[in-house]
């Protein structure tokens, strides 16, 4: 060791044992630690890899963005990590656009900021970050939050820049600018980089498919192991717990909290608590999507019978759904406004709760916009919303782009129709109270039509039937 680290040493390692005086968790360093912590280490060679796949998605998304703001200095933060408890914080997920424009997913840095510094052609990408520490200084050993003595090894500046192609430089470096244009706390950037999502890339609908397959492996963990379910207090821990599993191990993590909601519990929409019986007779919806490595998740919800058989009032408010999401894919074309997906899923509802005589007024009366919506009662989420790296995604797009905009090829999004007649509802016959059901795909738009890639999880009554009986033996 020189003497300047050595100096440097002494000096971080002072820090932290002044530091360590001050808590009443952390012990001081004893000196014979300090004497010796930074050496005896091997050396770190660093062969830098080829840029990964995304590395040129990202480069075209941010030529994008950067033609819609020139002139413009454009600020992308990735976020950092938000508290738990006390000093226990939540796992670290950076902001969906800071992945987006630089292909750096579940391996990056909190606190890195992208930046697009305006130039006379465009703009020039820096991505800033905290590089990992020498091990001659205190924060390799002593910094629980970032130390690699803690967290394991982090990455290197240059390793990152070759990674993504993309030129990095460290955090301390980065010095925000009065006139910046910053994500999340300006409106026309936020939308802006919220809108680059609507249309999906060959690169994101290869990500999409590998979400929906992961999740569709845990949608059979969980019919594997509903015996144990069933046999538990809280069964629906048991589902969320397995479907869990499959994500974690194949996956990065959910792309949302898994609803697993069994019985009455299936009629509230987020129903998280996930702490009910899973009782035979009943139903149990489970909506639930894997993320993978790259932060793409999928949102698929299936709605099983527990016994592995549907009654016959089961099967048809089942049937029915079914009807109203078959309904809302065929709608579903190029050209047509988005909304058109649920108002064609709306359409099947209203007239059948109108059929068993649920409706105070005739189905056309009930789809009328503005003096209607009587059916809304058993269904009042919306059908469809766009997904990706969000599970709703692109939420900050305006609603011509949106919710008015047209189906494009490369979208993607969900249908996902439902009826829900609460425990308590007396509008409806006893029969129905406490069913529930939800069927939810995830729908990619081409030239040629939308595509199910959901389409290889059963669906309809028999599919499922003959799908639970194969995995339950």
């Amino acid at each position: 060791m020189s003497s300047a680290e050595h100096d440097t040493a002494v000096e971080t390692a002072d820090a932290a044992t002044a530091e360590a005086k001050t808590t009443n968790r952390k012990q001081p360093f004893p000196q014979g630690f300090l004497d010796t912590i930074s050496t005896g280490w091997a050396e770190r060679p660093e062969s830098l890899p080829a840029p990964r796949a995304q590395a040129s998605y990202a480069a075209a998304r941010r030529a994008a963005l950067s033609a819609m703001f020139p002139g413009k200095r454009l600020v992308i933060p990735a976020g950092g990590f938000k508290q738990r408890s006390n000093d226990t914080d939540y796992p670290f997920r950076p902001h969906s656009a800071f992945v987006h424009l630089t292909g750096w997913a579940n391996e990056s840095e909190p606190n890195s900021v992208l930046v697009l510094e305006p130039t006379s052609a465009g703009h020039d990408a820096t991505l800033y970050f905290r590089e990992r520490a020498d091990r001659t200084t205190a924060e390799f050993y002593s910094d629980a939050t970032i130390g690699e003595f803690w967290i394991g090894p982090r990455p290197s500046l240059g390793g990152v820049a070759a990674d993504l192609d993309l030129t990095t430089a460290h955090i301390d470096t980065f010095a925000p600018g009065d006139d910046d244009l910053v994500v999340d706390a300006d409106g026309e950037l936020t939308r802006a980089v919220s809108e680059l999502r609507l249309v999906k890339d060959e690169y994101e609908i290869a990500e999409m498919r590998r979400a929906v397959a992961v999740t569709a492996s845990g949608f059979d963990d969980v019919i594997r192991d509903l015996d144990r379910a069933v046999a538990h207090p809280r069964g629906e821990r048991v589902v969320e717990g397995v479907f869990h599993q499959r994500a974690r191990s194949d996956g990065n993590w959910e792309g949302y909290d898994t609803i697993a909601a069994s019985g009455p519990h299936a009629c509230y929409l987020h129903w998280t608590r996930n702490d009910g019986a899973v009782v035979p007779g009943d139903l149990i919806l489970i909506d639930a999507g894997a993320e993978v490595d790259s932060l793409y998740t999928a949102d698929i919800t299936r709605t099983l019978p527990v016994n592995g058989t549907f009654s016959d009032v089961q099967r048809r408010v089942y049937e029915t759904v079914l009807e109203a999401a078959d309904a809302a894919f065929a709608a579903a074309k190029p050209g047509v406004r988005f909304r058109t997906v649920h108002e064609a899923a709306m359409d099947v509802i209203a007239r059948r709760t109108a059929e068993w005589g649920l409706l105070p007024v005739t189905a056309d009366e009930a789809l009328d916009a503005d003096q209607g919506g009587q059916h809304r009662r058993y269904m009042v989420h919306g059908t469809s919303h766009h997904l990706g790296m969000d599970v709703h995604d692109c939420a900050q797009a305006r609603r011509e782009m949106y919710y008015d905009g047209i189906l494009e090829a490369g979208m993607v999004f969900t249908i996902e129709p439902g009826l829900y007649f609460q425990i308590d509802d007396l509008t409806v016959p006893e029969e129905l109270r406490g069913i529930g059901v939800r069927i939810e795909d995830d729908i990619l738009m081409t030239e040629d039509g939308p595509v199910n890639l959901s389409s290889d999880i059963p669906r309809t009554v028999a599919e499922v039937e003959a799908w639970m009986a194969r995995l339950k033996g």
